[in-house]
């Protein structure tokens, strides 16, 4: 009896110090996973937010690349970390929707998170070299096929949004090429500028500045509307490849048993970094798109999650994507 007492002492202690904490949070600075390398379009969106985070919060927002298989390493290290608040993901479609069905992963990736909020989502851009002979897409594909045992696209790794992108390009246009992955989508981006690879999918956070300079080429938008910072893109159904839809989201996720108070005043900072008028330009300005108030809740982000693995799985592991891509 004494040991049982003992044991419901403990656990109820433990209790009062887990509310304690969520009420003092944060009182420390947070660690911002970016499973991806520096430069690329998931670390610009990071970075954007941790400076408007700490504001909300009060503490410093401490950006950390955590890189390697596609973004698989960066998401493990925030399942395994401590699940009191002082660990954040920001994660997209590959990392916690193709990630699963292509890598043999030991974590859940659906589950084994607490959900945040959804922060934004845009279309891909399929960019190319200055110097590809090719004025619109048509061109650009025949240019592809006619040189196929040359042409090069850079990616971010096996299942990367570059890379399922790539592959969906491939069979809808009968086309063939070499994939060469990267850390990251920032480095592969910066070989296009440097005409070391031809072509590439990537999200426009980091293909827009370099396509305004002049230093790459865009042919499309993989979405069904052209992009409010860039209309002179045209959007693939007008570049006459109709249908071709791929939305890369991004969202903020903590450790599985993160307590609930933490969850939530990390959304409603979160959200009030969405409905900061200088921070939704420097989104809006990247090609974001930032979900409405009633699309930013934990549960509506775990919905949509879900939603988006179900559609996806099916397709990928049909298309027959492998990790040793």
């Amino acid at each position: 009896m004494r040991k049982l007492l003992t044991a419901l002492a403990m656990l109820a202690a433990s209790a009062v110090l887990s509310v304690a904490d969520a009420q003092n949070y944060p009182n420390r600075p947070i660690t911002l996973v970016v499973p991806f390398a520096a430069g690329g379009p998931t670390d610009t969106i990071a970075r954007i937010f941790a400076d408007r985070l700490r504001q909300s919060l009060g503490q410093t927002v401490v950006v950390e690349n955590t890189t390697g298989a596609a973004g698989t390493i960066g998401t493990g290290r925030v399942v395994r970390a401590a699940p009191d608040g002082y660990t954040v993901q920001i994660g997209h479609w590959s990392t916690h929707v193709v990630n699963g069905a292509i890598y043999p992963l030991t974590f859940d990736l659906l589950n084994d998170f607490e959900p945040i909020t959804l922060i934004a989502s845009n279309p891909q851009l399929l960019v190319a070299k200055k110097a590809a002979p090719a004025k619109d897409l048509q061109e650009l594909i025949a240019w592809v096929k006619a040189n196929q045992d040359k042409i090069s696209a850079g990616t971010a790794g096996a299942g990367a949004a570059s890379h399922v992108s790539g592959v969906y390009f491939q069979t809808v246009t009968g086309t063939k090429f070499t994939f060469v992955p990267y850390r990251g989508t920032g480095p592969a981006l910066q070989d296009v500028v440097a005409g070391n690879l031809d072509i590439m999918f990537d999200q426009a956070a980091s293909a827009l500045p370099q396509v305004r300079n002049g230093n790459v080429r865009a042919f499309a938008v993989t979405s069904k509307t052209r992009l409010t910072s860039a209309p002179d893109i045209p959007t693939v159904d007008e570049a006459g490849m109709p249908g071709f839809y791929i939305a890369v989201w991004h969202a903020l996720w903590m450790p599985k048993n993160t307590p609930k108070d933490i969850v939530m005043r990390m959304n409603a900072a979160a959200r009030e970094a969405m409905a900061d008028p200088a921070t939704r330009q420097r989104l809006i300005e990247l090609g974001q798109d930032i979900p409405p108030v009633d699309q930013q809740t934990p549960e509506a982000l775990y919905a949509y999650h879900k939603a988006e693995i179900e559609k996806w799985h099916p397709i990928i592991k049909a298309a027959g994507i492998k990790a040793e891509q």
